[in-house]
């Protein structure tokens, strides 16, 4: 069974996009513990050399969806713009923390605005957008001026609770599996090298701003030629993938990956049993898109754990999880 301590801690840390520093410190910190020596990018991501001249890097992201403070309304309550792509029908009644600029935190709820139901008879009607719903703040504030002498602002960032449970089943219900549970499966890899005193061309690379799509477009070690984007693998209708395997992406909305490379990641998944599934994503786009957007000349290939209900109330499975370590470990042993 896989000891999910550091996954646990990992989605512990608020991280929405734009405000990654801490999660990206706990990543520095951790692989400076197993004996690797990682470094910051200048846009503030976490790469960190398994060996020398590395000609893979592995990457997954650190931010995660999440919102900002647009405005602050008369009634005292928050106006809010999304980061990345929030999805508002899930996130209503989610629990918040506002992040101040010093770092102090006020809680708080996002809601539909008139969110009463008793109040309200076209409650359930209503369509759910940022201009009808608010954040609530968990303080005595009903007119502006009350929140502004909170010292909250336009431009404080929203960070969501991600609600994590580890259950019997194996099951991880919690926001954010995307991506956390594959920055996971990097930490897996440089935990495992090391305890086996194995030194390979692998660069991990821990993108800070996937969710808006620049996280992966730069700062990878000269000499890679090839991308593994490790991301959460889409589970709906009319898709193939589960919780419990390793979904490889042959297309996104972006276009096709690499052929031959994700031959060679289906060859080797067959070869060694790992549970795996095929997949074409609908509405999808990565690090490894982003990364070919920004004139990269690597061959990319993408693959994840299993996760359902993205960008909502997320849950995977330690199979997925470990099925997608394995994978990962199959590719660099061939190397």
């Amino acid at each position: 069974m896989l000891n999910l301590t550091t996954l646990r801690e990992l989605v512990a840390i608020d991280s929405p996009v734009g405000y990654t520093e801490n999660a990206c410190h706990y990543i520095y910190e951790l692989l400076r513990q197993y004996g690797w020596q990682p470094e910051y990018t200048n846009k503030g991501a976490v790469k960190c050399a398994l060996g020398p001249d590395p000609v893979l890097a592995i990457a997954a992201h650190a931010d995660t969806l999440g919102a900002i403070v647009s405005g602050i309304n008369e009634d005292g309550t928050l106006a809010f713009s999304r980061l990345g792509g929030l999805g508002l029908n899930s996130f209503e009644g989610a629990y918040c923390s506002v992040i101040r600029m010093d770092g102090t935190k006020v809680t708080g709820s996002m809601l539909k605005n008139n969110p009463s139901a008793h109040a309200n008879h076209n409650l359930d009607k209503d369509p759910r957008t940022e201009e009808n719903m608010h954040i609530r703040l968990d303080e005595e504030v009903y007119t502006r001026k009350e929140v502004e002498a909170l010292c909250i602002r336009i431009g404080d960032m929203i960070a969501f609770d991600p609600r994590y449970v580890e259950l019997g089943t194996g099951f991880v219900k919690s926001r954010f599996m995307d991506n956390k549970a594959g920055c996971f499966v990097l930490f897996e890899l440089a935990r495992m090298l090391r305890s086996e005193g194995r030194e390979v061309p692998v660069e991990l690379f821990f993108s800070n701003y996937e969710e808006v799509g620049h996280g992966g477009t730069c700062g990878y070690a000269p000499g890679i030629k090839e991308l593994l984007v490790v991301d959460m693998g889409v589970i709906g209708q009319q898709l193939d993938g589960l919780e419990t395997t390793c979904s490889i992406c042959a297309k996104d909305s972006t276009g096709p990956y690499d052929y031959a490379f994700r031959k060679k990641l289906v060859e080797l998944a067959e070869q060694h049993n790992i549970p795996h599934r095929q997949d074409v994503y609908p509405y999808y786009g990565s690090d490894g898109s982003a990364a070919l957007r920004a004139g990269n000349n690597f061959r990319v290939a993408l693959i994840g754990p299993g996760v359902a209900a993205s960008h909502g109330v997320e849950r995977t499975h330690v199979k997925g999880i470990r099925a997608t370590i394995d994978l990962c470990m199959a590719y660099i042993d061939a190397l």
